[in-house]
């Protein structure tokens, strides 16, 4: 029996599922637009076939990690190496590949009903022809399966990139990134576009582990006197210039929350004088984020590039992991967000500039019908990011629909991104979403509250045309 059932996600009502069903096909073979993402772009420049299916599969997924953990399962017992450990694709010093994927195939019952095992088997089936359930009995002959693929220039990551038809796929990079592996890829004159994200996160909150120092190498990088409120922001604008020229058309914020100031400008230089000679008082750290982000607001204004921003998530929850295994390791847990009074300093400095193009993401599911499909309803420069994280999982994006639709629509949405660091789960995830999306579109057709003809368009938006646009892709 295959591992997928191809109705999977329909609505069970028969009209329903036969137009869920025929919505699927008109956009089950789009290109894969990937505007968010955290696929290491060393995977394409080197090109090199993957160590072992635990360094393919189980390593980069902390949804798998976490469950795991969550279960008596150690990170050391599943090859995730301790922090200061060499790099390294495969499992490290650590136990075997082959015995970490029977440790994973003993607990895959507790994936039942989530959607990492409804990815993971999608990835198994159409990548691999696996059509038994990982079990201990399946175990060794399915890790020798996927062993012997990797192994073939099929299986490079160039190849898989070509394979799911993805049109364009962004990473997400430091703003100290020197951006070598972008570099290398263009110059390799492969036809793949892989771009940039400039993330400033380290260089932007005065809390992160090094900060004084990064703000020098920032300087060091752009020849900019970062120790001046003046000279840190050019430092910023000539990073982003210098991401734009590798392709980058988006930024990326993970503030703790959506807090925004505007400060006059010699406030603002004074509180970074503050914060620079280590002198800031009570508060002042969240302060400077909040008015980082009004700043950022106001220099896409200027280059055009989109701002994403992603608060709401209390990063490495478990001191003891982070020591031990770092950052990554499924640790980050959510925290109830606020938008309407945060978002206000920003909105009104440039909420209806032209140009800039504002998505925000939430884990608070709860924001959405009360606070942000209102705003993005009424700003034309806000845009709601899909189902993000913990839910980007069916009923996730169902709930995303429900909640935002009525009050923002469609169009002030930007259809999916899958978010991921596991590459072969990438068509996985957007059939995932198309799926859903097909399914709710299927039933607001059955309940008359949208004209069965206009129902092509708005999957073929959901799917492809949305991400587009909002990305300026």
């Amino acid at each position: 029996m295959p591992l997928l059932d191809p109705d999977r996600l329909f609505p069970a009502e028969p009209r329903a599922r036969g137009l869920a069903r025929a919505l699927h096909a008109e956009v089950a073979s789009l290109p894969l637009v990937c505007p968010h993402g955290h696929v290491d772009p060393q995977w394409f420049a080197a090109d090199e076939p993957f160590a072992d299916p635990v360094a393919l599969f189980l390593l980069p997924d902390h949804y798998l990690l976490r469950m795991l953990v969550s279960q008596g399962v150690g990170l050391d017992a599943l090859g995730v190496p301790r922090r200061g450990a060499a790099p390294g694709q495969g499992a490290g010093a650590g136990p075997e590949p082959r015995a970490v994927w029977r440790l994973l195939a003993a607990h895959w019952h507790l994936f039942l009903a989530t959607p990492s095992r409804l990815w993971l088997e999608h990835v198994f089936e159409t990548l691999f022809g696996i059509e038994a359930p990982l079990s201990p009995t399946t175990a060794d002959e399915q890790f020798d399966r996927i062993a012997a693929a990797i192994a073939t220039p099929a299986f490079r990551p160039r190849a898989l990139y070509e394979r799911f038809g993805i049109e364009v796929l962004a990473t997400t990079d430091a703003a100290l990134d020197g951006l070598a592996a972008h570099r290398a890829i263009a110059a390799s004159g492969w036809g793949g576009r892989v771009i940039p994200t400039y993330r400033p996160d380290a260089v932007t909150d005065p809390e992160a582990p090094g900060f004084a120092a990064a703000l020098d190498r920032l300087g060091a990088l752009t020849g900019e006197d970062t120790g001046r409120w003046a000279g840190y922001l050019a430092a910023h604008r000539a990073r982003r210039a210098h991401f734009r020229a590798h392709g980058a058309t988006a930024t990326d914020h993970g503030a703790p929350s959506a807090m925004t100031l505007d400060l006059p400008a010699a406030e603002a230089a004074a509180l970074f004088d503050r914060i620079r000679r280590g002198a800031a008082g009570p508060g002042e750290a969240a302060a400077f984020r909040a008015q980082m982000l009004t700043e950022f607001a106001r220099m896409s204004c200027e280059d055009g590039m989109v701002m994403q921003l992603h608060p709401g998530s209390l990063r490495n929850h478990s001191a003891a992991v982070f020591a031990g295994w770092g950052p990554d390791r499924g640790f980050d847990i959510p925290v109830a967000a606020e938008y309407t009074v945060a978002l206000k300093p920003l909105l009104d400095a440039v909420g209806h500039h032209p140009r800039l193009t504002l998505i925000v993401f939430t884990l608070d599911e709860a924001s959405l019908s009360r606070e942000l499909a209102p705003l993005a309803g009424a700003y034309p420069c806000l845009r709601l990011g899909p189902a993000w994280w913990f839910h980007d999982s069916p009923a996730g994006m169902r709930r995303f629909r429900e909640l935002t639709t009525e009050t923002a629509g469609f169009f002030n949405t930007v259809g999916f991104n899958d978010d991921t660091r596991a590459l072969p789960s990438i068509p996985a995830r957007h059939d995932m979403a198309r799926r859903v999306d097909c399914a709710f579109l299927a039933e607001l057709v059955v309940a008359g509250r949208l004209p069965e003809a206009e129902a092509p368009r708005l999957a073929r938006a959901l799917a492809v045309d949305l991400a587009r646009a909002a990305y300026r892709l």
